[in-house]
Parts: C-alpha cells; structure tokens; sequence
C-alpha cells in the first residue's frame, strides 16, 4: 500500500471571488465537497482586523471548519525586508514580525507558516537576514508546534544554491520546526499564453516554465513537509496546460510523499472559474493517484 496524498486549497485560489461573489463559508463548503481536508490562507488578505482579529472573527473560523470538517494547514505570511527604502530591514525586527504571524497562525490552528522573505536577486536568493531571523523565532515556533517552511518557488530550481542553504540549516540545527515549502510551479514546461498589451522583448523567461525535472523531488522529499499545488488552467480534457502532472505525480508517489497537495490556481480572474479549475484539479491528481496505485498493486 503506497502513501496517500492528503489534499487541501487555498483560499489564495478564489482571489477576486473570495468576498465579491463568494463567503468564506462558501469556500469551505466548496473545498468540503470536492473531497479536500485542508484549508490554507494568506494572514493578512483573508483575515479581518489582521494582525488582530476580533474573537468573535475567530470563533466564527473554527465553527466553519468544525461544520465542514476541515482543518488549517498553512498560513502564508511576508517578511517585508523593503518596509523602509531609508534602511535596511534589520534580523531582530523581522524575526518580532514573524513570531506575530506565527502566535497567530497557531491561534487558528495551523502546523506550517510560509514567511515570504524578501529576495536580492532575480532567482529569489532570500535577503541575508534571513537565517538570524528565523533563528530567533525557533523558540516560538516550537513552543507553538508550528514549522517555519520558506517557498522553493519558480524561477528558483530544486538544485540551487537557495535550497542547499535551508538544507544546511536544517542539517547543523537538527529542528524539527524548519522544512521546505515545494511550490509546483518549477515543474512548469510549457509557457503562458501572453498577456494582453505583453511586448515579446520584455517578457520574463519564468513565465515559459522552470521546467525542473520531477525525479528531482527525490533529493529533497525527506525535507519537504508541504506542497503548493501550483496551476494555470487545466482545460475542457483534463488536461492542464503547464504542468506535467502525469510525471509529478508518479514522482512524489515513488518519494513516499504523504502530505497535503494544496491547490494553488493562478490563472485567469473571471467570476467562478477558480472554482472549476480546482475542481478539474482535484479530479486531475486523484485519478493519476488511482491509477498509479492500481499499476504498483501486487497481483
């Protein structure tokens, strides 16, 4: 018997759904009913009062996951290391912004927070502040049980220096609160369709797909401890038109992945049709994972 995947959305997939023509009650449901476990939001776009919200705001999310059986798993949260253009953002003040959205995250029940940090290079290499700052917030993420998980995000590769220091850390740390966020946009192989009014000159190379290999999963999975579900479109067969799913799921399946494949759609903006596109989603994935099990069962 192979591992399951455990399957969620995040809120981030509805944006300009999500309070126009959509509830937070009615994205629950929704993810309820196509199957999902897991919900996954962004702190400060999908939480009223944010960084403080009202207990009765509070109150009022755990009854909605109660009601429809859902549980928190990630939360997204920003390191903004160019808050001030007169200086540098310095360790100790952004460590204090991520234990808040760490305290808060474990308040909602969530077990991963994603800090995205501020880059320095067009290939996302974080702001050098980085390391002193998540070890000042080791404590708390593990006095709250929640591990702290950096974004491995296109046009960043698996094989990259990026990734080899947040190995590192784990490796001379040894905490249990510190993993990697794979983000599937890096398997991207074929390009976006161009955008209204793009120049061709001034197109940037991510957007026709890192193409990263799947079979290099395997030289992270023991680090990974959630997944983002990157996709664009998957059309009227199914098929979705960037990402090679049919080669990253056997990939992650013969790593021995277990954890949530959390449905990120970034594609285009028309009312209800994020909607749609994470269900094709779902019924994408779940039925490359039958499949797959079905080949490997013994006779």
């Amino acid at each position: 018997m192979t591992a399951k995947f455990k399957y969620g959305v995040s809120l981030y997939s509805f944006t300009d759904d999500l309070n126009t023509v959509m509830t937070l009650e009615d994205a629950m449901a929704a993810i309820a009913d196509m199957g999902a476990t897991g919900v996954e939001i962004l702190g400060e776009a999908h939480i009223p009062g944010y960084p403080d919200p009202d207990p009765a705001w509070v109150d009022r999310w755990y009854a909605l996951l109660d009601r429809h059986a859902l549980e928190p798993t990630n939360y997204g949260c920003w390191i903004d290391t160019r808050l001030r253009l007169d200086r540098p953002l310095d360790s100790v003040t952004a460590a204090g912004h991520l234990v808040r959205d760490i305290d808060l995250a474990a308040r909602l029940g969530f077990k991963f927070v994603r800090p995205k940090i501020g880059v320095v290079s067009l290939d996302l290499v974080p702001d050098p502040i980085w390391e002193d700052t998540i070890v000042r917030a080791l404590e708390t993420a593990e006095r709250r049980d929640v591990v702290i998980c950096p974004e491995i995000h296109s046009p960043t590769p698996i094989r990259h220096p990026v990734v080899d220091s947040y190995v590192d850390f784990i490796q001379r740390t040894g905490t249990k609160h510190f993993g990697l966020l794979l983000d599937t946009g890096v398997f991207q192989d074929r390009p976006l369709p161009p955008q209204p009014g793009e120049h061709p000159a001034m197109r940037p190379g991510y957007l026709d797909g890192c193409k990263v290999p799947p079979e290099h999963i395997e030289d992270i999975i023991q680090y990974v401890v959630f997944i983002q579900a990157k996709f664009h479109n998957i059309n009227d067969q199914f098929v979705d038109e960037q990402i090679p799913w049919d080669k990253v799921v056997p990939a992650l399946k013969k790593a021995g992945y277990a954890g949530y494949l959390s449905s990120e759609y970034e594609g285009e903006r028309l009312p209800w049709r994020s909607l749609e596109q994470v269900r094709r989603q779902h019924a994408l994935i779940r039925k490359l994972e039958r499949d797959h099990d079905r080949s490997i069962r013994p006779a």
